[in-house]
Protein backbone atom coordinates (compact mmCIF):
# COMPACT_ATOMS: atom_id res chain seq x y z
CA UNK A 1 0.00 0.00 0.00
CA UNK A 2 2.75 2.07 0.91
CA UNK A 3 4.00 1.81 -2.67
CA UNK A 4 0.91 2.10 -4.40
CA UNK A 5 0.61 5.70 -2.60
CA UNK A 6 3.89 6.51 -3.30
CA UNK A 7 3.13 6.03 -7.07
CA UNK A 8 -0.26 7.90 -7.10
CA UNK A 9 1.63 10.73 -5.17
CA UNK A 10 4.50 10.54 -8.36
CA UNK A 11 1.71 10.60 -10.68
CA UNK A 12 -0.20 13.48 -9.07
CA UNK A 13 3.00 15.41 -8.98
CA UNK A 14 4.04 13.96 -12.61
CA UNK A 15 0.41 15.27 -14.39
CA UNK A 16 0.47 18.66 -12.01
CA UNK A 17 3.99 19.48 -13.86
CA UNK A 18 2.89 18.70 -17.41
CA UNK A 19 -0.08 20.98 -16.20
CA UNK A 20 1.78 23.89 -14.84
CA UNK A 21 4.11 22.94 -18.37
CA UNK A 22 1.07 23.18 -20.73
CA UNK A 23 -0.04 26.35 -19.26
CA UNK A 24 3.21 28.49 -19.32
CA UNK A 25 3.05 26.91 -23.33
CA UNK A 26 -0.22 28.70 -23.72
CA UNK A 27 0.37 32.00 -22.23
CA UNK A 28 3.89 32.47 -23.95
CA UNK A 29 1.90 31.67 -27.28
CA UNK A 30 -0.66 34.25 -26.28
CA UNK A 31 2.01 36.82 -25.65
CA UNK A 32 4.07 35.38 -28.75
CA UNK A 33 0.74 36.94 -30.95
CA UNK A 34 0.60 39.72 -29.15
CA UNK A 35 3.77 41.08 -29.52
CA UNK A 36 3.65 39.88 -33.71
CA UNK A 37 0.71 42.23 -33.75
CA UNK A 38 2.75 44.82 -31.97
CA UNK A 39 5.53 44.43 -35.45
CA UNK A 40 2.66 44.30 -37.55
CA UNK A 41 4.26 48.00 -39.08
CA UNK A 42 8.23 45.73 -39.39
CA UNK A 43 5.74 43.23 -41.17
CA UNK A 44 4.47 45.64 -43.82
CA UNK A 45 7.86 47.66 -43.83
CA UNK A 46 10.09 44.31 -45.08
CA UNK A 47 6.71 43.50 -47.14
CA UNK A 48 6.57 46.51 -48.91
CA UNK A 49 10.53 47.33 -49.14
CA UNK A 50 10.96 43.81 -50.84
CA UNK A 51 8.24 44.38 -53.19
CA UNK A 52 9.71 47.32 -54.45
CA UNK A 53 13.56 45.48 -55.05
CA UNK A 54 11.24 43.32 -57.36
CA UNK A 55 14.90 40.86 -57.93
CA UNK A 56 15.04 38.02 -59.99
CA UNK A 57 16.89 34.48 -58.95
CA UNK A 58 20.67 35.04 -57.99
CA UNK A 59 20.24 38.81 -58.54
CA UNK A 60 18.47 39.76 -55.07
CA UNK A 61 21.76 41.85 -53.96
CA UNK A 62 19.56 44.80 -52.89
CA UNK A 63 17.00 42.26 -51.21
CA UNK A 64 19.42 40.42 -49.78
CA UNK A 65 21.76 43.46 -48.17
CA UNK A 66 18.45 44.78 -46.70
CA UNK A 67 17.65 41.90 -44.49
CA UNK A 68 20.59 40.94 -43.51
CA UNK A 69 21.50 44.72 -42.60
CA UNK A 70 17.78 44.80 -40.32
CA UNK A 71 19.10 41.06 -38.70
CA UNK A 72 22.49 42.07 -37.77
CA UNK A 73 20.96 44.67 -36.21
CA UNK A 74 18.85 42.77 -34.17
CA UNK A 75 21.89 40.70 -32.92
CA UNK A 76 21.92 37.71 -35.68
CA UNK A 77 25.23 36.43 -36.69
CA UNK A 78 25.33 36.74 -40.58
CA UNK A 79 27.36 34.46 -43.11
CA UNK A 80 27.10 35.39 -46.53
CA UNK A 81 27.99 34.15 -49.87
CA UNK A 82 26.78 30.50 -48.49
CA UNK A 83 27.48 27.76 -50.53
CA UNK A 84 29.00 29.90 -53.10
CA UNK A 85 26.13 31.56 -53.99
CA UNK A 86 26.52 35.48 -53.68
CA UNK A 87 22.52 36.35 -52.63
CA UNK A 88 22.23 33.32 -50.27
CA UNK A 89 23.33 34.07 -46.10
CA UNK A 90 21.80 32.59 -43.06
CA UNK A 91 21.17 34.76 -39.78
CA UNK A 92 21.98 33.16 -36.62
CA UNK A 93 21.03 34.09 -33.00
CA UNK A 94 20.68 31.86 -30.27
CA UNK A 95 22.51 28.26 -28.93
CA UNK A 96 22.02 24.78 -28.14
CA UNK A 97 19.33 22.74 -28.90
CA UNK A 98 16.87 22.71 -30.96
CA UNK A 99 18.33 23.98 -34.12
CA UNK A 100 15.21 25.21 -35.90
CA UNK A 101 16.04 26.96 -39.17
CA UNK A 102 13.12 29.30 -40.81
CA UNK A 103 12.88 29.94 -44.63
CA UNK A 104 11.17 31.58 -46.75
CA UNK A 105 12.28 32.38 -51.09
CA UNK A 106 13.00 35.97 -52.21
CA UNK A 107 13.40 36.06 -56.42
CA UNK A 108 10.95 37.33 -58.28
CA UNK A 109 9.23 36.50 -62.51
CA UNK A 110 10.36 38.07 -65.05
CA UNK A 111 7.84 40.60 -66.89
CA UNK A 112 5.81 40.95 -63.58
CA UNK A 113 6.41 44.56 -62.46
CA UNK A 114 2.89 45.82 -61.64
CA UNK A 115 1.60 48.24 -59.19
CA UNK A 116 0.19 47.40 -55.76
CA UNK A 117 -3.35 47.78 -55.64
CA UNK A 118 -4.57 48.86 -58.69
CA UNK A 119 -6.88 45.86 -59.86
CA UNK A 120 -5.53 45.81 -64.04
CA UNK A 121 -2.34 45.48 -65.55
CA UNK A 122 -0.21 48.68 -65.71
CA UNK A 123 3.33 48.86 -64.19
CA UNK A 124 5.59 50.88 -63.08
CA UNK A 125 8.54 49.61 -65.77
CA UNK A 126 7.05 48.53 -68.79
CA UNK A 127 8.34 44.48 -69.17
CA UNK A 128 10.31 44.97 -65.89
CA UNK A 129 10.59 41.79 -62.83
CA UNK A 130 8.62 42.26 -60.25
CA UNK A 131 6.73 39.90 -57.70
CA UNK A 132 4.66 38.28 -59.71
CA UNK A 133 4.43 35.15 -57.01
CA UNK A 134 4.68 37.13 -53.82
CA UNK A 135 8.02 36.14 -52.52
CA UNK A 136 8.30 39.48 -51.25
CA UNK A 137 6.23 38.53 -48.38
CA UNK A 138 7.65 35.06 -46.49
CA UNK A 139 10.59 36.87 -45.38
CA UNK A 140 8.68 39.47 -43.21
CA UNK A 141 6.27 35.70 -41.54
CA UNK A 142 9.70 34.56 -40.59
CA UNK A 143 11.69 37.59 -39.16
CA UNK A 144 8.84 39.19 -36.76
CA UNK A 145 8.06 35.76 -35.57
CA UNK A 146 11.85 34.89 -35.06
CA UNK A 147 12.33 38.37 -32.85
CA UNK A 148 9.26 37.91 -30.60
CA UNK A 149 10.41 34.30 -29.99
CA UNK A 150 13.82 35.46 -29.22
CA UNK A 151 12.97 38.51 -26.94
CA UNK A 152 10.53 35.65 -24.99
CA UNK A 153 13.49 33.09 -24.86
CA UNK A 154 16.16 35.66 -23.68
CA UNK A 155 13.58 36.29 -20.77
CA UNK A 156 12.73 32.74 -19.83
CA UNK A 157 15.98 31.89 -20.96
CA UNK A 158 15.58 29.20 -23.13
CA UNK A 159 18.12 27.15 -24.74
CA UNK A 160 17.65 26.78 -28.73
CA UNK A 161 18.76 28.41 -32.13
CA UNK A 162 17.06 29.91 -35.07
CA UNK A 163 18.64 30.37 -38.13
CA UNK A 164 16.99 32.61 -40.73
CA UNK A 165 17.58 31.60 -44.47
CA UNK A 166 16.56 32.53 -48.31
CA UNK A 167 15.34 30.59 -50.57
CA UNK A 168 17.81 31.84 -53.93
CA UNK A 169 16.50 31.78 -57.45
CA UNK A 170 13.62 29.51 -56.48
CA UNK A 171 11.88 30.14 -59.31
CA UNK A 172 14.89 28.44 -61.18
CA UNK A 173 14.79 25.55 -58.62
CA UNK A 174 18.58 26.67 -58.41
CA UNK A 175 19.58 26.80 -55.17
CA UNK A 176 18.23 24.86 -51.83
CA UNK A 177 19.96 21.44 -53.54
CA UNK A 178 23.34 23.19 -52.95
CA UNK A 179 22.40 24.49 -49.87
CA UNK A 180 22.23 20.85 -48.55
CA UNK A 181 25.09 19.60 -50.13
CA UNK A 182 27.02 22.52 -48.81
CA UNK A 183 25.94 21.29 -45.26
CA UNK A 184 24.35 24.38 -44.04
CA UNK A 185 21.37 22.45 -42.34
CA UNK A 186 23.74 19.41 -40.96
CA UNK A 187 22.85 20.13 -37.47
CA UNK A 188 19.11 21.28 -37.70
CA UNK A 189 16.98 19.77 -36.11
CA UNK A 190 13.29 20.89 -38.08
CA UNK A 191 12.95 23.41 -40.86
CA UNK A 192 9.97 25.69 -40.77
CA UNK A 193 9.51 26.97 -44.50
CA UNK A 194 6.90 29.59 -45.43
CA UNK A 195 5.07 30.38 -48.90
CA UNK A 196 2.62 32.84 -50.07
CA UNK A 197 -0.96 31.73 -50.64
CA UNK A 198 -4.46 33.00 -50.33
CA UNK A 199 -5.71 30.91 -47.07
CA UNK A 200 -3.70 29.44 -43.97
CA UNK A 201 -2.74 25.79 -44.29
CA UNK A 202 0.13 23.37 -43.80
CA UNK A 203 0.05 19.50 -45.02
CA UNK A 204 2.26 16.59 -44.22
CA UNK A 205 3.41 13.64 -46.02
CA UNK A 206 3.69 13.53 -49.80
CA UNK A 207 3.30 16.33 -51.60
CA UNK A 208 1.58 16.52 -55.39
CA UNK A 209 4.31 18.42 -56.60
CA UNK A 210 7.07 17.25 -59.39
CA UNK A 211 10.79 16.42 -59.07
CA UNK A 212 12.21 18.49 -61.55
CA UNK A 213 15.39 19.08 -63.72
CA UNK A 214 16.37 22.34 -65.15
CA UNK A 215 19.43 21.46 -68.06
CA UNK A 216 20.43 23.40 -70.74
CA UNK A 217 22.17 21.98 -73.60
CA UNK A 218 24.69 24.25 -75.97
CA UNK A 219 24.91 22.83 -79.09
CA UNK A 220 28.74 23.96 -81.50
CA UNK A 221 29.22 23.99 -84.78
CA UNK A 222 30.20 26.16 -87.83
CA UNK A 223 29.35 29.40 -89.27
CA UNK A 224 29.41 30.41 -92.99
CA UNK A 225 27.70 32.98 -94.92
CA UNK A 226 23.45 31.91 -94.92
CA UNK A 227 23.27 32.61 -98.85
CA UNK A 228 26.33 32.63 -100.00
CA UNK A 229 28.19 29.32 -98.71
CA UNK A 230 25.73 27.76 -96.52
CA UNK A 231 26.99 24.28 -97.36
CA UNK A 232 29.65 25.49 -95.48
CA UNK A 233 27.60 25.99 -91.89
CA UNK A 234 26.79 23.66 -89.13
CA UNK A 235 23.81 25.17 -87.72
CA UNK A 236 23.80 24.47 -84.18
CA UNK A 237 20.14 25.79 -84.23
CA UNK A 238 19.48 23.09 -86.68
CA UNK A 239 20.25 20.86 -83.95
CA UNK A 240 18.13 22.85 -81.15
CA UNK A 241 14.99 22.62 -83.30
CA UNK A 242 15.51 19.12 -84.06
CA UNK A 243 16.06 18.34 -80.05
CA UNK A 244 13.09 20.52 -79.21
CA UNK A 245 10.92 18.42 -82.15
CA UNK A 246 12.59 15.17 -81.09
CA UNK A 247 11.08 16.08 -77.71
CA UNK A 248 7.51 17.13 -78.93
CA UNK A 249 7.30 13.32 -80.44
CA UNK A 250 8.52 11.87 -76.92
CA UNK A 251 5.43 13.69 -74.78
CA UNK A 252 2.95 11.13 -76.39
CA UNK A 253 4.58 8.33 -75.17
CA UNK A 254 5.38 9.85 -71.42
CA UNK A 255 2.58 9.37 -68.27
CA UNK A 256 0.15 11.60 -68.27
CA UNK A 257 2.00 13.71 -64.37
CA UNK A 258 5.12 14.37 -66.73
CA UNK A 259 5.46 18.22 -67.12
CA UNK A 260 7.99 19.65 -69.50
CA UNK A 261 8.94 22.70 -71.30
CA UNK A 262 11.67 24.37 -72.70
CA UNK A 263 12.73 28.31 -74.35
CA UNK A 264 15.97 28.69 -76.46
CA UNK A 265 18.63 31.27 -74.78
CA UNK A 266 20.35 31.13 -77.82
CA UNK A 267 19.61 30.66 -81.36
CA UNK A 268 21.64 32.17 -83.04
CA UNK A 269 23.00 36.13 -84.35
CA UNK A 270 21.25 37.27 -87.22
CA UNK A 271 19.52 35.45 -89.79
CA UNK A 272 22.99 35.77 -92.65
CA UNK A 273 25.17 33.77 -90.44
CA UNK A 274 24.58 30.02 -90.16
CA UNK A 275 24.66 29.78 -86.02
CA UNK A 276 27.83 28.46 -84.71
CA UNK A 277 26.17 28.18 -81.14
CA UNK A 278 22.82 27.88 -79.79
CA UNK A 279 20.99 26.46 -76.67
CA UNK A 280 17.73 25.13 -75.20
CA UNK A 281 16.76 25.08 -71.75
CA UNK A 282 14.38 22.33 -70.78
CA UNK A 283 12.35 21.99 -67.58
CA UNK A 284 11.82 18.17 -66.87
CA UNK A 285 9.43 17.20 -64.14
CA UNK A 286 8.25 14.11 -62.84
CA UNK A 287 6.75 12.51 -59.66
CA UNK A 288 10.32 11.41 -58.56
CA UNK A 289 13.74 11.04 -58.91
CA UNK A 290 14.05 7.78 -60.94
CA UNK A 291 11.25 8.82 -63.44
CA UNK A 292 12.75 12.52 -63.55
CA UNK A 293 16.21 10.98 -64.36
CA UNK A 294 14.77 8.59 -66.86
CA UNK A 295 13.27 11.58 -68.68
CA UNK A 296 16.81 13.33 -68.65
CA UNK A 297 19.04 10.04 -70.23
CA UNK A 298 16.28 10.38 -72.91
CA UNK A 299 16.84 14.08 -73.71
CA UNK A 300 20.52 13.38 -73.60
CA UNK A 301 19.86 10.88 -76.72
CA UNK A 302 17.71 13.49 -78.39
CA UNK A 303 20.64 15.74 -78.35
CA UNK A 304 23.29 13.61 -79.57
CA UNK A 305 21.00 12.42 -81.79
CA UNK A 306 20.61 15.94 -83.56
CA UNK A 307 24.12 16.51 -83.24
CA UNK A 308 24.91 13.47 -85.82
CA UNK A 309 22.01 14.73 -87.57
CA UNK A 310 23.64 18.22 -88.06
CA UNK A 311 26.82 17.24 -88.21
CA UNK A 312 27.50 19.62 -84.47
CA UNK A 313 28.32 18.96 -81.13
CA UNK A 314 26.91 18.86 -77.91
CA UNK A 315 29.03 21.40 -76.71
CA UNK A 316 27.89 21.14 -72.93
CA UNK A 317 24.98 19.53 -70.72
CA UNK A 318 24.64 22.12 -67.82
CA UNK A 319 22.46 20.77 -64.63
CA UNK A 320 21.09 24.73 -63.61
CA UNK A 321 18.79 23.87 -60.94
CA UNK A 322 16.75 21.07 -59.69
CA UNK A 323 14.15 19.79 -57.07
CA UNK A 324 12.54 16.70 -55.32
CA UNK A 325 9.18 16.40 -54.55
CA UNK A 326 8.45 17.62 -50.85
CA UNK A 327 7.36 15.10 -48.43
CA UNK A 328 6.41 17.31 -45.43
CA UNK A 329 6.56 16.20 -41.63
CA UNK A 330 3.25 14.81 -40.09
CA UNK A 331 4.23 15.75 -36.05
CA UNK A 332 5.13 19.26 -37.55
CA UNK A 333 2.26 20.17 -39.76
CA UNK A 334 -0.36 18.74 -36.87
CA UNK A 335 1.58 20.89 -34.49
CA UNK A 336 1.46 24.27 -37.27
CA UNK A 337 -2.47 23.52 -38.09
CA UNK A 338 -3.78 23.53 -34.52
CA UNK A 339 -2.04 26.88 -34.23
CA UNK A 340 -3.06 28.14 -37.80
CA UNK A 341 -6.37 27.03 -35.94
CA UNK A 342 -5.96 29.42 -33.07
CA UNK A 343 -4.74 32.29 -35.22
CA UNK A 344 -7.58 32.32 -37.72
CA UNK A 345 -7.83 34.63 -40.91
CA UNK A 346 -7.46 37.89 -41.01
CA UNK A 347 -10.10 40.22 -40.56
CA UNK A 348 -10.71 41.54 -44.49
CA UNK A 349 -12.25 45.10 -44.79
CA UNK A 350 -14.44 46.29 -47.63
CA UNK A 351 -11.62 47.65 -49.41
CA UNK A 352 -9.20 43.89 -49.54
CA UNK A 353 -12.58 42.54 -50.36
CA UNK A 354 -12.69 44.60 -53.38
CA UNK A 355 -10.00 44.69 -54.82
CA UNK A 356 -10.20 40.67 -54.94
CA UNK A 357 -13.46 40.84 -56.74
CA UNK A 358 -12.38 43.49 -59.15
CA UNK A 359 -8.95 41.51 -59.98
CA UNK A 360 -11.48 38.39 -59.87
CA UNK A 361 -14.08 40.65 -62.83
CA UNK A 362 -10.96 41.73 -64.73
CA UNK A 363 -9.05 38.25 -65.12
CA UNK A 364 -12.63 36.74 -66.27
CA UNK A 365 -12.66 34.40 -63.30
CA UNK A 366 -15.13 33.61 -60.51
CA UNK A 367 -15.35 36.70 -58.01
CA UNK A 368 -15.10 34.95 -54.84
CA UNK A 369 -13.26 37.41 -53.26
CA UNK A 370 -11.20 36.45 -50.28
CA UNK A 371 -10.92 33.56 -47.82
CA UNK A 372 -13.24 33.51 -45.12
CA UNK A 373 -12.01 30.06 -43.50
CA UNK A 374 -8.85 28.07 -42.89
CA UNK A 375 -8.52 25.41 -45.00
CA UNK A 376 -8.45 21.64 -43.08
CA UNK A 377 -4.77 19.87 -42.75
CA UNK A 378 -3.61 18.70 -45.36
CA UNK A 379 -2.47 15.14 -46.19
CA UNK A 380 -0.28 13.15 -48.31
CA UNK A 381 -1.53 13.07 -52.31
CA UNK A 382 -3.18 9.45 -53.54
CA UNK A 383 -0.23 8.16 -55.89
CA UNK A 384 -2.87 6.21 -57.24
CA UNK A 385 -4.24 9.56 -58.56
CA UNK A 386 -1.74 11.54 -58.28
CA UNK A 387 -1.28 14.05 -61.58
CA UNK A 388 1.90 15.93 -61.21
CA UNK A 389 2.04 19.64 -61.42
CA UNK A 390 5.00 22.99 -60.56
CA UNK A 391 7.88 21.81 -58.44
CA UNK A 392 9.72 23.94 -55.47
CA UNK A 393 13.13 22.89 -54.42
CA UNK A 394 12.49 22.61 -50.48
CA UNK A 395 11.96 19.30 -51.76
CA UNK A 396 15.22 18.65 -51.21
CA UNK A 397 15.36 19.86 -48.02
CA UNK A 398 12.46 17.90 -46.44
CA UNK A 399 14.25 14.79 -47.82
CA UNK A 400 16.91 15.80 -45.04
CA UNK A 401 15.12 17.33 -42.27
CA UNK A 402 11.55 17.26 -40.40
CA UNK A 403 10.12 20.26 -42.67
CA UNK A 404 7.00 21.33 -43.23
CA UNK A 405 5.53 24.75 -45.56
CA UNK A 406 2.72 27.49 -43.60
CA UNK A 407 1.04 28.98 -46.16
CA UNK A 408 -0.24 32.44 -45.32
CA UNK A 409 -3.13 34.60 -47.05
CA UNK A 410 -1.56 37.44 -48.56
CA UNK A 411 -2.50 36.31 -52.48
CA UNK A 412 -5.79 36.77 -54.14
CA UNK A 413 -8.22 33.51 -55.08
CA UNK A 414 -8.20 32.33 -58.85
CA UNK A 415 -4.79 34.23 -60.32
CA UNK A 416 -2.47 32.56 -62.90
CA UNK A 417 0.44 32.25 -60.94
CA UNK A 418 3.50 32.97 -62.39
CA UNK A 419 1.61 36.90 -63.42
CA UNK A 420 1.23 40.16 -63.01
CA UNK A 421 -1.90 40.19 -61.55
CA UNK A 422 -0.54 37.93 -58.64
CA UNK A 423 2.04 41.09 -57.94
CA UNK A 424 -1.33 43.76 -57.44
CA UNK A 425 -2.12 42.44 -53.79
CA UNK A 426 1.46 41.63 -52.28
CA UNK A 427 2.47 45.67 -50.86
CA UNK A 428 -1.36 46.44 -50.01
CA UNK A 429 -3.23 45.85 -46.62
CA UNK A 430 -4.44 42.43 -47.64
CA UNK A 431 -0.56 41.28 -48.08
CA UNK A 432 0.53 42.95 -44.44
CA UNK A 433 -2.71 41.61 -42.56
CA UNK A 434 -1.71 38.16 -43.97
CA UNK A 435 1.52 38.66 -43.17
CA UNK A 436 1.25 39.41 -39.51
CA UNK A 437 -1.54 36.42 -39.46
CA UNK A 438 1.47 33.82 -40.67
CA UNK A 439 4.06 35.29 -38.36
CA UNK A 440 1.80 34.83 -35.27
CA UNK A 441 1.02 31.08 -36.49
CA UNK A 442 5.11 30.86 -36.90
CA UNK A 443 5.85 32.03 -33.88
CA UNK A 444 3.77 29.87 -31.60
CA UNK A 445 5.00 26.80 -33.56
CA UNK A 446 8.60 27.86 -32.77
CA UNK A 447 7.29 27.94 -29.14
CA UNK A 448 6.37 24.45 -29.34
CA UNK A 449 9.65 23.16 -30.63
CA UNK A 450 11.19 24.68 -28.17
CA UNK A 451 9.44 24.13 -25.32
CA UNK A 452 8.16 20.16 -25.66
CA UNK A 453 10.97 18.06 -26.60
CA UNK A 454 8.58 15.16 -27.45
CA UNK A 455 7.78 17.08 -30.74
CA UNK A 456 11.48 17.60 -31.75
CA UNK A 457 11.19 13.58 -31.11
CA UNK A 458 8.38 12.62 -32.78
CA UNK A 459 9.19 14.45 -35.87
CA UNK A 460 12.43 12.34 -36.32
CA UNK A 461 10.77 9.29 -35.19
CA UNK A 462 8.47 10.05 -38.48
CA UNK A 463 11.37 11.04 -40.49
CA UNK A 464 13.37 8.02 -39.99
CA UNK A 465 10.65 5.28 -39.36
CA UNK A 466 7.87 6.73 -41.89
CA UNK A 467 9.51 8.96 -44.68
CA UNK A 468 12.71 7.88 -45.14
CA UNK A 469 12.31 4.29 -44.24
CA UNK A 470 12.25 3.02 -47.78
CA UNK A 471 13.27 6.35 -49.97
CA UNK A 472 16.46 7.81 -49.34
CA UNK A 473 17.52 11.13 -50.71
CA UNK A 474 20.08 11.61 -53.65
CA UNK A 475 20.87 14.57 -55.31
CA UNK A 476 20.18 15.76 -58.86
CA UNK A 477 23.50 17.43 -59.12
CA UNK A 478 26.52 16.08 -59.85
CA UNK A 479 30.22 16.63 -58.11
CA UNK A 480 31.18 18.94 -60.56
CA UNK A 481 27.85 20.96 -60.94
CA UNK A 482 27.71 24.40 -59.53
CA UNK A 483 25.67 27.30 -58.77
CA UNK A 484 24.01 28.89 -61.76
CA UNK A 485 25.31 32.46 -60.56
CA UNK A 486 25.11 34.22 -63.55
CA UNK A 487 21.11 33.36 -63.93
CA UNK A 488 19.18 36.56 -64.81
CA UNK A 489 22.12 38.65 -64.72
CA UNK A 490 21.32 40.42 -67.84
CA UNK A 491 17.75 41.56 -67.13
CA UNK A 492 18.78 43.19 -64.19
CA UNK A 493 21.23 45.11 -65.41
CA UNK A 494 19.11 46.37 -68.27
CA UNK A 495 16.16 46.99 -65.70
CA UNK A 496 17.70 47.83 -61.97
CA UNK A 497 18.29 51.42 -62.98
CA UNK A 498 14.77 52.18 -63.96
CA UNK A 499 13.64 50.04 -61.06
CA UNK A 500 15.97 52.04 -58.28
CA UNK A 501 13.40 54.97 -58.91
CA UNK A 502 10.72 53.03 -57.73
CA UNK A 503 12.25 51.80 -54.16
CA UNK A 504 10.14 52.41 -50.86
CA UNK A 505 11.44 54.65 -48.44
CA UNK A 506 9.79 53.76 -45.22
CA UNK A 507 11.52 57.14 -43.50
CA UNK A 508 9.39 58.87 -45.98
CA UNK A 509 6.15 57.50 -46.76
CA UNK A 510 4.48 55.36 -44.29
CA UNK A 511 3.54 52.87 -46.92
CA UNK A 512 4.57 51.98 -50.84
CA UNK A 513 0.81 52.70 -51.83
CA UNK A 514 1.60 56.18 -50.11
CA UNK A 515 4.69 56.63 -51.69
CA UNK A 516 3.60 55.76 -55.13
CA UNK A 517 -0.10 57.53 -54.65
CA UNK A 518 -2.14 54.84 -55.08
CA UNK A 519 -5.29 54.98 -53.58
CA UNK A 520 -6.36 51.83 -52.13
CA UNK A 521 -7.91 49.68 -53.96
CA UNK A 522 -7.99 51.47 -57.54
CA UNK A 523 -10.44 49.76 -60.10
CA UNK A 524 -11.98 50.16 -63.36
CA UNK A 525 -15.16 51.57 -63.68
CA UNK A 526 -15.18 52.56 -60.10
CA UNK A 527 -14.45 56.72 -59.26
CA UNK A 528 -11.32 57.78 -56.93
Amino acid sequence: MKTLGRLTLASLLLAGTATAQDARLERLKAEAATKVEARAKLVQEIIDMVFSFGELGMQEVETSKYLTGLLEKEGFRIERNVAGIPTAWTATWGSGKPVIALGSDIDGIPQSNQKPGVGYRESLVTLAPGHGEGHNSGQAVNIAAALVVKEIMQRERIPGTLILWPGVAEEQVATKAHYVRAGIFKDTDVNLFTHVGNNLGVSWGQSGSNALLSVIFKFRGQTAHSAGAPWRGKSALDAVMLMAQAWEMKREHLELPQRSHYVIPDGGDQPNVVPQTASIWFYFRERDYPRTMAMFEAAKKMAEGAALMTETQVDSINIVGSAWSGHFNKTIAEVTYENIRKVGLPKWDDADIALAKGLQRELGVREVGLETQVDPLGGPVNEATRMGGGSDDIGDISWNMPTVTLRFPSNIPGLPGHNWANGISMATPLAHKGGVAGAKVQAMTLLDILLTPKVVADAWAYFRDVQTKETKYTSFLGPNDKPAIWLNADIMAKYRDEMRKYYYDPTKFRTYLDQLGIRYPTLKGIAQ
